[in-house]
């Protein structure tokens, strides 16, 4: 019997390795969060939280130091687009980001009552 074999840390897969795996399931786009909205990077593009869903995300803690907590969003937008948006979360988290994603789920728990 393998002593790790119920470790669950083991089986986690890191933050660099579900970026890869959402660039091949075509999350192309690197978004960011202004005060207009969510951009792609060269800001040509801005949605407001009605014309987004948040496809899946992902969080992750370090190890050793409670301040390395991240989260990954797999963002959809109603034009088609695919990408990640990648924050912080606890303390150290963007407050421009998270009132954003807030208001995304608001808006998709609607959608769904």
């Amino acid at each position: 019997m393998n002593p790790n074999q119920y470790d669950a840390t083991q089986k986690m897969k890191t933050l660099s390795e579900r970026v890869n795996e959402a660039l091949a399931r075509g999350y192309i786009e690197n978004f960011i969060v202004i005060a207009k909205g969510l951009s792609s990077q060269d800001e040509k593009c801005v949605y407001i939280p009605d014309n987004i869903k948040i496809a899946d995300f992902y969080r992750f803690e370090g190890y050793s130091d409670p301040q390395d907590n991240s989260i990954l969003y797999l963002i959809e937008t109603m034009d088609g687009r695919k990408g990640t948006l990648i924050d912080a979360y606890g303390a150290e988290a963007d407050v421009n980001i998270s009132d954003f994603i807030r208001d995304v789920e608001d808006i998709q728990k609607k959608r769904k009552d």
